[in-house]
């Protein structure tokens, strides 16, 4: 485990009978105290399927049950209770051409994609735009950077480019027919990112949107 980032950490977790995951699929994490009380949260898995562990990408919430148990106390060798992979609708089969788009956080399963890609060779396949508040708080920065993504900040100048939301303009040369959006972040992110490829007439039937929040 590993604070690749401030408020976050990276697990590597060696699951028993685990089953291969496909890019795109997440774990959910549980947590059960001494009196029986439990919580959970999925996390999105990270790394790509030949992977031997399973990676995690966890932001601390300072309000988050699970979050600041597997970012203050866990250490390595502990076990955790875990369930998946998870999920058959947020997936890249590492077939088909994809545009991907992340926020914050929602960067983490694109970072398996294009992982997945990698171990493929079939990086030509993936087109990529990220948005961050700073390039300091995005999980996998020198990764996506290496990879050749948009990265869009939206409270500090980058680049060229002046603090603010991803626009439709950036995306026009990210997608062409054919061409599967992946969208993932908050439900605010996802939703307005989501609209800016409607807007430039990707079919709705090719975006794929993988929404998180806060749980009850």
């Amino acid at each position: 485990m590993r604070h690749p980032v401030e408020d976050a950490v990276q697990l590597r977790l060696d699951v028993t009978d685990r089953v291969e995951h496909m890019a795109g699929q997440h774990y959910v994490v549980r947590l059960t105290a001494e009196e029986g009380y439990t919580a959970q949260r999925s996390y999105s898995v990270a790394s790509p399927p030949g992977d031997p562990l399973v990676e995690l990408f966890v932001e601390r919430l300072d309000d988050g049950e699970v979050s600041t148990y597997l970012a203050d106390v866990v250490e390595p060798g502990d076990e955790l209770d875990v369930r998946g992979p998870i999920g058959g609708w947020f997936v890249w089969d590492g077939e088909r051409p994809a545009l991907l788009v992340g926020g914050g956080t929602g960067v983490v399963p694109l970072v398996a994609m294009l992982r997945t890609a990698h171990d493929l060779g079939r990086t030509d396949l993936l087109r990529t735009a990220v948005s961050t508040r700073t390039l300091a708080e995005l999980p996998y920065a020198d990764e996506l950077l290496a990879a050749g993504a948009l990265v869009v900040t939206t409270r500090e100048p980058y680049g060229v480019r002046s603090a603010g939301r991803l626009t439709a303009a950036e995306l026009v040369p990210l997608w062409e027919p054919g061409r599967t959006a992946y969208v993932c972040g908050s439900a605010g992110f996802a939703e307005a990112a989501s609209q800016l490829l409607v807007d430039l007439g990707v079919p709705a039937a090719e975006i794929r949107v993988e929404r998180f929040g806060a749980s009850g």
